[in-house]
């Protein structure tokens, strides 16, 4: 059962040090039940209370992460809403072969070896599941491990063939599905053995609740909910239910991620699936399709919805090249604030016309609003510069300032003494005809 504030505050040493942040222990005690911080910020805290005090400590959505070449987190969620807080752990997105499919490997590498640039990140494929279906299953997972060193999720109704399957990627943490009243034993023990996480399906909330009590009673502790329903309604009804459950009541039965097949009725409502699936509130999203555009749709919807909200959206500080820049081409400047870098960027890669762009880091604040809090001066726009090695890009050193910083320029030429520095205009809608008549 989860603790209430004044009784958390008995645990605690009551000194008041207010080491943890917080004025007293009262007040620290309190947010520790409402989940908004964790118990390690207590110096003092004794060990005997630590051991009491776990359970409020965790998060209401158990942290579980597959892992091989690359780690996939889910869980360790904490709000219903991305804005009340944020959220933590982006749901991985899988490709799903079967086994009896002779390309299974090709497909899988293809896959792998997408990867996109959004602003300064670099999007890829998280995994991959391997479903039995008649075919070598065995043999296709060992081939889908030469071609990937990614997570993998095994999908067998035999656990006998899991666990040879599971042999092959010792020291792995693989997903294994899926678990049911009828044979929770068997998979949980080679869950168990192998140090797996278990998918558990259920045709109820009630019943996947006592079947992971069940598991957990086992000792498989890492477990994923496979919520079923006829169809989408019922799904996003179970996983607002389940998830509402975990954070608001604290009912730890149902406080897994949750796992989702987004290709279960055609390739033609796949997106929409995966989407509503990504949106709220899906762990592991399981594609059947891979195409580059599914994927970069599905990739920027995720990153947008679990980017912290009290954080700007920011673009990778760096200099980016526009339209294949020449050594003789100009170098703008501007923030490292996604809204302005998209303006600038895409305004003069609209117009044809070469350009260097260097990003400073202005803690993802636009040029104005980082001017007056004193996060884009000319010492930090110096330093970019420096630190990008923008000199050794360039023949013609010349610095285009955004117009709203004018006032910068003076500072700017006493920080860049061998460097021309020109004040541009102030809307990058005027970039390129400032660039056409002021820089040829």
């Amino acid at each position: 059962m989860a603790l209430s504030g004044i009784q958390i505050y008995k645990m605690l040493p009551q000194t008041n040090c207010k080491e943890c942040g917080f004025p007293t222990c009262l007040a620290f005690a309190m947010k520790l039940a409402a989940k908004q911080v964790e118990l390690s910020a207590c110096p003092y805290v004794s060990d005997a209370s630590k051991k009491q005090l776990a359970e409020s400590a965790a998060p209401p959505i158990r942290l579980v992460t597959l892992k091989a070449g690359t780690e996939v987190k889910a869980g360790n969620e904490v709000v219903m809403f991305r804005h009340e807080k944020t959220f933590y752990n982006k749901p991985g997105v899988f490709i799903r072969v079967k086994a009896s499919d002779a390309d299974a490997a090709k497909k899988v590498a293809a896959a792998d070896a997408y990867k996109v640039n959004y602003v300064g990140m670099d999007f890829v494929i998280d995994g991959f599941a391997v479903e039995a279906d008649g075919g070598d299953f065995v043999g296709a997972v060992k081939a889908v491990r030469d071609a990937t060193k990614r997570p993998l999720i095994l999908i067998a109704k035999d656990v006998a063939l899991l666990d040879s399957a599971l042999s092959l990627l010792a020291g792995e943490s693989a997903l294994i599905y899926s678990a049911d009243a009828s044979n929770y034993e068997a998979f949980a023990d080679v869950a168990k053995k192998h140090k797996a996480s278990l998918v558990v399906t259920g045709d109820s909330l009630d019943a996947l609740a006592d079947l992971t009590q069940k598991i957990q009673a086992k000792g498989v502790e890492d477990i994923v909910l496979d919520l079923g329903g006829k169809n989408l309604s019922e799904w996003l009804q179970r996983s607002t239910q389940a998830r509402r459950l975990a954070i608001k009541s604290n009912f730890r039965a149902l406080g897994y991620p949750v796992i989702f097949f987004a290709g279960q009725n055609g390739a033609a409502k796949e997106p929409v699936y995966a989407a509503q699936a990504i949106s709220k509130y899906a762990g592991f999203v399981v594609l059947d399709t891979f195409t580059p555009e599914l994927a970069y749709a599905l990739l920027v919807l995720r990153e947008n919805i679990y980017t912290d909200p009290q954080k700007p959206i920011q673009v990778q500080p760096g200099i980016y090249e526009i339209n294949s820049p020449k050594p003789e081409s100009p170098v703008l400047i501007t923030t490292n604030f996604s809204i302005t870098y998209f303006a600038v960027a895409n305004e003069v890669e609209g117009s044809g016309l070469p350009a260097w762009l260097v990003v400073c880091d202005a803690e993802g604040m636009s040029v104005l609003t980082a001017w007056a809090a004193g996060k884009f001066d000319a010492e930090r726009i110096a330093k970019a510069i420096k630190s990008f090695n923008v000199a050794d890009k360039v023949s013609k050193k010349r610095v285009v300032l955004p117009g709203h910083v004018a006032v910068l320029s003076g500072e700017l030429e006493a920080e860049l003494p061998d460097w021309e520095i020109r004040v541009g205009p102030r809307e990058a809608v005027d970039l390129p005809g400032f660039m056409k008549q002021a820089l040829n």
